[in-house]
């Protein structure tokens, strides 16, 4: 059974994933994958350790038998392939128990990984004779053979600081994420939902207006409704009939575009150069004005500063750059040795 959620820019299927995707996904037609398979960990009995009341949790939940994880992560994770663009990316979220059977099925296909990113939150389960766990695993991962989508300084400029003088654009873009997860008292929810902040930050990161999204185990429908939110088109698999009924009423309720507005607004503009392949000609040009004023100043931080304003490229592109010069000429120069020592950095 398929729905489209009324007013909505979204198709779902109350089906299982890997048959549903053959029959309704064509090839290379997703831009952007965000998904979070079931965990094969007994999911239907985790309220046990979690000592939390499942009042208000939807019934049907539906895990994945242990013994078959393996091969249930390698088929799906094969139709997650062929119908992503080339270009197009994935985020896997994991627990550790059946990690390595994901990893074992990204490696099967094609796709690349970008990151490896580890996921704080709270609400650990507590323990007493080992340390508490309180992160899940996301794995990034590209489709090759088209442009893949990473919008850099979509959620702060280049040259915004922390109040410690650190680079805020930086900071957002490291690998370990510390978000909490939702708490909702007293409202009706799925048994693992995705807060809204991660999904908002994979989704600017990884796709633009427009694009379609999918999630292969919607669940709570959480990526679809932040896709519609963000001007996305959605789409995606649910196989509990209890789930799917309840949530596709809710995503019906979502106004496309209607969290654009909330979204914190860089400041400052992307370098004009940025992403810009060098040509020959360039990179010397630019050793030699950083020679120049490295002679000036004797501050490195100086001179790159100045280079990358005058250039519309970021430091770190230019630092690059600057690596590969010297190393080309094997520069034993006070200057060459100076370059990368300076304490200004």
């Amino acid at each position: 059974m398929n729905k489209e959620a009324a007013n909505s820019p979204g198709e779902f299927f109350n089906e299982d994933c890997i048959e549903g995707s053959r029959r309704h996904l064509p090839d290379n037609s997703v831009d952007l994958i965000i998904t979070d398979p079931p965990y094969g960990i007994q999911g239907d009995t985790l309220h046990k350790h979690y000592n939390r009341k499942e009042e208000f949790v939807l019934d049907g939940y539906v895990e994945v038998p242990a013994a078959q994880y393996a091969e249930f992560s390698a088929k799906w994770i094969e139709q997650a392939e062929r119908v992503l663009r080339p270009g197009g990316s994935i985020y896997i979220v994991s627990g550790y128990t059946n990690l390595i059977h994901i990893l074992e099925g990204l490696r099967a296909t094609r796709l690349e990984e970008v990151n490896h990113i580890i996921w704080k939150y709270n609400f650990g389960v507590y323990t007493s004779r080992k340390y508490i766990s309180s992160h899940y695993h996301i794995l990034y991962y590209v489709k090759p053979g088209g442009r893949s989508t990473f919008n850099t300084h979509c959620r702060y400029g280049a040259s915004e600081k922390t109040e410690g003088n650190g680079s805020l654009n930086y900071q957002d873009r490291e690998d370990v994420w510390v978000i909490n997860r939702e708490y909702k008292p007293g409202r009706t929810k799925n048994k693992n939902e995705l807060p809204l902040e991660l999904l908002i930050k994979i989704l600017q990161y990884s796709s633009n207006p427009g694009d379609l999204v999918c999630d292969f185990f919607l669940g709570s429908f959480s990526t679809a409704k932040a896709a519609i939110g963000l001007g996305r088109r959605a789409t995606g698999f649910e196989i509990s009939p209890t789930a799917f009924n309840y949530q596709i009423q809710q995503v019906a309720k979502v106004i496309p575009g209607s969290l654009l507005e909330s979204l914190r607004k860089p400041l400052g503009s992307p370098p004009k150069n940025q992403g810009k392949p060098w040509s020959a000609e360039e990179k010397e040009q630019m050793w030699q004005r950083y020679l120049l004023l490295f002679g000036k100043y004797r501050s490195k931080k100086k001179a790159l500063a100045e280079i990358s304003d005058e250039i519309g490229r970021g430091r770190w592109s230019v630092e690059k750059v600057l690596v590969e010069m010297r190393d080309r000429r094997k520069c034993s120069s006070s200057v060459g040795q100076d370059m990368f020592s300076e304490n200004g950095q």
